[in-house]
């Protein structure tokens, strides 16, 4: 086994906590990271508090990873000691269903293994990036280009992704106008891809308080939600949108900003249930959708892009020592616009 320096949580309600976690050994097809940086999620911080269900305490988060491999199994073909590696949301799955096998792993029909808090395929609990190293299979990990530096690679395992995946799905592009519904660890990642692919955006924030930043990133046009003129004015205007908030939001009104035959695609997951009248789907033939990161293949894809057009996360570097104080800060809307630990600093 492989004792790994990590930072846990060890109840929904404790701060997190300087801890030591035990990794496999390796495997033939595993790799050994060392984690530089892991980014901080909502998700993260979702889970450690129990929004979500029953937590297996202690637990070690983490699913935006960015490191070194530093060793290697007898059977490893697609990584080597010394490449740069990133890990997401899974690390395993069942490589056989249907969806596995069109490259669709986070969909695997006999469900994929959770980068923490789920059980690995030796029984034990998956721990997740906020520590020094990591075991994973090699076909779970994806090549960093050399154009992307790993603090601002990390964040992109998750929320580069969970963007990047509708925005292709749903034909961001030239000629397409796209709305993000907010500006924050995921909202900027969207709006920073959609630009690149050629689309007109358009942010729709709460306020005007993040519009100079917004332009910066790469959108066109930035609307307050909070104005009710904007619903009306911006009636019918968007192919797509796609919304990246974890708070309830009227379903409705977003979907009246939506073309007929257009599409609002929710990334973010808020913790209670929205409602719906059914004919703002069936006048206009509009699509309301859901989307979940991407695959193995389709993140290695992002990552391509991503350094072919320059496109990293804005971040906020941390020692360990600060993951309390920037989980209180990412609840407050108080980051630009993710956080990532130094994982030197464990």
């Amino acid at each position: 086994m492989i004792t790994a320096k990590a930072y846990a949580a060890t109840s929904a309600t404790e701060p997190l906590v300087p801890s030591t976690i035990e990794r496999r050994e390796l495997g033939a097809n595993d790799i050994l990271i060392d984690i530089k940086f892991a980014g901080i999620c909502h998700s993260d911080i979702h889970t450690v508090r129990g929004d979500w269900g029953p937590v297996p305490y202690p637990l070690t988060p983490g699913h935006e990873i960015a490191g070194i491999v530093s060793a290697v199994g007898s059977g490893v073909s697609r990584h080597k000691v010394g490449d740069r590696v990133g890990v997401g949301c899974m690390v395993n799955s069942c490589r056989e269903c249907e969806q596995c096998l069109n490259g669709q792993e986070q969909d695997c029909l006999n469900g994929n293994v959770g980068t923490y808090a789920a059980t690995d395929r030796d029984g034990t609990i998956t721990q997740g990036g906020y520590s020094s190293h990591v075991v994973v299979d090699e076909a779970f990990a994806v090549r960093i280009p050399e154009g992307l530096d790993l603090d601002v690679a990390a964040p992109l395992l998750c929320a580069g992704i969970t963007t990047y995946s509708p925005l292709r799905r749903w034909g961001a592009g030239p000629g397409k106008k796209v709305a993000v519904v907010g500006l924050g660890g995921l909202g900027h990642m969207a709006v920073k891809l959609a630009h690149a692919m050629g689309a007109e955006v358009t942010v729709l924030s709460q306020s005007l308080k993040k519009q100079e930043d917004g332009l910066a990133l790469g959108a066109d046009h930035y609307y307050a939600t909070s104005d009710e003129s904007t619903f009306q004015d911006l009636a019918g205007s968007f192919d797509l949108i796609i919304n990246t908030v974890s708070a309830t939001i009227s379903l409705d009104d977003y979907l009246r900003l939506v073309k007929p035959h257009g599409a609002l695609v929710c990334v973010g997951a808020p913790g209670e249930p929205l409602d719906l009248r059914i004919f703002s789907l069936i006048v206009g033939g509009k699509s309301l959708a859901g989307s979940n990161i991407g695959g193995i293949r389709e993140t290695q894809e992002m990552l391509d892009f991503c350094a072919e057009h320059g496109i990293g996360a804005e971040i906020e570097t941390i020692p360990a020592e600060k993951i309390n104080e920037a989980y209180e800060r990412v609840l407050a809307s108080d980051v630009r616009y993710r956080f990532v630990i130094d994982t030197s600093t464990l």
